[in-house]
C-alpha cells in the first residue's frame, strides 16, 4: 500500500466537512523558520499561536514552553494553565480586560499587552495605581501604514512612553508588517522586513533618548520572518501563519502550495450539470468565508481542490459557497466531468487563511507518517 493509498484509507471513515493537519508538513515548516533564524541567535522568537488554539500543536511549536504571542485573553488562559510562563497579548488591550490580565501575571503568566493612543496608556497607568498591579506594557509601532500603531516619528510616542513609565510599566515597542502580505516578490518582502525592523528600532531609539525604557524591540509576521536579512536593533521576532502556510502565504511566494498543512474534507454530495460543476458538503461555514487570495494574480476562489491524498487536481477551485455547500468549478471555465467524482467520493480543499478556515471546526484530524495518527482538540472564543 502507497502513502497516498493509506492517507485515503485513513481519512475514508471520518465524517465531514474534517478539519485534516499533516502533521509532518508542520514540523517541516517549523524547521523551516528555525533554521532561518538561527542566523540570529540573540534574537528570541516568540510564535503566535493564534491559528493553532490547541494545547497539541503548542507543544510541537514550544516544547520548551518559550515566549509565545497570543490574540485573544481565552488563547493567553489556556496556555498559561498548561505552563506558558511569558505571552505577549498582542492586539490592542480594552480598559475592561485589565483586569484579566492582571490575574495572569499574578498566576505567574508574564503577560504584556500592546497600545497605541494615550486614552489607552491612561487607562493602563490609573488601574495600576488603583489596583496595585502595573501591566507590562509595549507601544504599538506603525511601520508600513496597515493597521494600528503610532508612527515611529509621531512626538505623540513619547507622550505614550511618558504615561507608561511614569508607573513602571513602558517595556519596549511591538511592529507587525501586515501589509507585507500585499508584497509580490523575495526582493519586496526583504523590503517590508527592513522596513518593519528599522521602523521598530528607530521607534525605540527615540524612547531610549527621551530617557524612557525601550528593552523589547519586536518585530514579526510570516511573510517578513522569513525574508529578513538583518535583525540589528531586534530583541525578538514573531510570526503565526508559518506553521500550517495557506492560500495567500503561497500566493506572495511565502511557501508553495505542498508546504500548506492544513485542509478541509469533503465528500461530493451533487452536481450542478448545466454549469459543470461539482457540489461538495463544505460551505462557508467549514472553509470560511476569507477570500485572501482575490486581489492576488492567482484567485483560488474559496480554496484550492485536491485529491483525498492532497495532491491538487489542476485548476479546481471552491468558486462559490453557501452556509453548507461548496460549488466546485475549474478556473478555465471548462466543465467538470461528473464521473470522475461519484456521489460520496472524497476531496480536500487548501485554505486561503488558515486562521479563518481553522476557526471553523473544534478538532485536528492528524495525519503523520501517511496515516491518520490522532485527534487533537483546539478551542475558541475570547
Amino acid at each position: 500500500m502507497t502513502r497516498r493509498d493509506t492517507v485515503a484509507n485513513g481519512l475514508a471513515g471520518l465524517e465531514t466537512p474534517a478539519l485534516v493537519l499533516d502533521r509532518d508538513k508542520l514540523q517541516a515548516n517549523l524547521a523551516r523558520l528555525r533554521d532561518h533564524l538561527a542566523t540570529w541567535p540573540e534574537v528570541a522568537f516568540r510564535p503566535h499561536l493564534k491559528t493553532a488554539k490547541s494545547l497539541d500543536v503548542a507543544d510541537l511549536v514550544s516544547p520548551g514552553r518559550g515566549p509565545i504571542t497570543v490574540s485573544t485573553l481565552k488563547e493567553a488562559e489556556v496556555f498559561a494553565a498548561h505552563g506558558f510562563r511569558d505571552i505577549v497579548y498582542a492586539v490592542g488591550v480594552a480598559p475592561d480586560k485589565l483586569p484579566r490580565v492582571a490575574a495572569l501575571n499574578a498566576a505567574g503568566a508574564r503577560t504584556r499587552v500592546i497600545l497605541d493612543n494615550l486614552q489607552a496608556a491612561a487607562a493602563v497607568a490609573d488601574f495600576g495605581r488603583e489596583a496595585g498591579r502595573i501591566v507590562p506594557t509595549l507601544i504599538e509601532v506603525d511601520t508600513d501604514g496597515h493597521r494600528g500603531g503610532v508612527r515611529p516619528h509621531d512626538p505623540v510616542l513619547l507622550r505614550i512612553g511618558e504615561v507608561l513609565a511614569v508607573v513602571g510599566a513602558l517595556e519596549g515597542v511591538l511592529t507587525h508588517a501586515g501589509g507585507s502580505y500585499g508584497a509580490r516578490t523575495p526582493d519586496e518582502l526583504a523590503a517590508f522586513a527592513e522596513t518593519e525592523r528599522s521602523g521598530a528600532v528607530a521607534a525605540a531609539e527615540r524612547l531610549r533618548a527621551a530617557g524612557l525604557p525601550s528593552p523589547v524591540v519586536s518585530v514579526g509576521s510570516t511573510p517578513t520572518a522569513f525574508f529578513t536579512r538583518d535583525l540589528t536593533g531586534v530583541t525578538e521576532v514573531r510570526a503565526g501563519v508559518y506553521m500550517f502556510f495557506d492560500l495567500v502565504m503561497a500566493g506572495i511566494g511565502v511557501c508553495s502550495t505542498e508546504e500548506i498543512a492544513l485542509s478541509v474534507l469533503a465528500t461530493v454530495i451533487g452536481y450542478q450539470p448545466a454549469a459543470g460543476q461539482i457540489v461538495v458538503d463544505a460551505g462557508w461555514m467549514a472553509l470560511s468565508r476569507d477570500r485572501g487570495t482575490s486581489s492576488q494574480p492567482l484567485d483560488q476562489g474559496y480554496g484550492l481542490v485536491t485529491d483525498a491524498d492532497g495532491a491538487p487536481l489542476g485548476d479546481l477551485i471552491v468558486s462559490a459557497t453557501n452556509q453548507e455547500h461548496g460549488l466546485i468549478a475549474s478556473r478555465s471555465g471548462a466543465p467538470i466531468d461528473p464521473a470522475r467524482f461519484p456521489v460520496g467520493s472524497r476531496l480536500r480543499i487548501l485554505p486561503n487563511h488558515a486562521c479563518a478556515t481553522a476557526a471553523q471546526h473544534d478538532r485536528y484530524h492528524v495525519l503523520a507518517g501517511g496515516a491518520l495518527a490522532a485527534e487533537w482538540p483546539r478551542f475558541g472564543q475570547w
